[in-house]
């Protein structure tokens, strides 16, 4: 508890981004990485939900036709977070899923532009 309140002073805070604060979530819907949509040509109906929530890394591009190309909210657990700046999308929220330890390790670097 003490590593986490040591970490909770260290971020700023900060409420959602307004345009998903003001949305009303009527249409949700939650994508995995398992790769089981691979062949369905679902991705014009993913595309339709109000908010998209992907899980993990799992690739958009050069499967749209069966994943969609809208993300709302990526998440995933730091050791799955993309590597460089360039890799996050500016048009969705990225939330880190901290589950271990070392997770809160991570994100504490991360802040303080360290290492691990």
């Amino acid at each position: 508890s003490d590593k986490l309140q040591d970490l909770l002073e260290l971020l700023p805070e900060h409420d959602l981004p307004e345009d998903l604060k003001s949305k009303h979530c009527k249409r949700c819907v939650v994508v995995g990485s398992g790769g089981i949509l691979h062949g369905s040509e679902l991705g014009h109906l993913l595309n339709q939900f109000d908010i998209v929530i992907r899980l993990n890394d799992a690739p958009v591009q050069g499967y749209t036709d069966h994943v969609g190309n809208k993300t709302t909210i990526r998440m995933t657990y730091p050791e799955g977070a993309p590597l460089s700046e360039h890799e996050y999308s500016p048009a969705s929220l990225f939330v880190a899923v901290l589950f271990k330890g070392v997770d809160f390790n991570w994100l504490q670097a991360m802040v303080k532009n360290e290492t691990l």
